[in-house]
């Protein structure tokens, strides 16, 4: 007899909500690129911004559903976070510069 077991917080309608999330979030980010249109594009600060953050949301799922931080201890969920905050804003103001 063989039973499924399941961590709190993945259970299967949670990691299909989430990956339905992702796969919004990845077809906006996509509509948002410059390529579709028929005249030369440049660089757009407030496109690129936005889709910094959309990458924000997308690694936060990840990393909470996927890599089942959702249900570690408090410390590493802070840190996690943390690192996924370092990470976007440093390449944010590097972008700015």
């Amino acid at each position: 007899m063989t039973t499924t077991t399941t961590r709190p917080g993945t259970s299967t309608r949670t990691i299909t909500v989430t990956w339905l999330v992702l796969t919004a979030v990845t077809i906006a980010s996509w509509w948002l690129a410059p390529d579709h249109s028929p005249t030369a594009v440049g660089a757009s600060a407030p496109i690129t911004v936005l889709v910094l953050a959309l990458a924000a949301v997308k690694c936060r799922l990840i990393i909470r559903t996927f890599m089942e931080v959702r249900g570690a201890p408090r410390w590493l969920q802070w840190a996690t976070d943390g690192w996924l905050v370092t990470l976007i804003a440093t390449v944010l103001v590097l972008y700015l510069i």
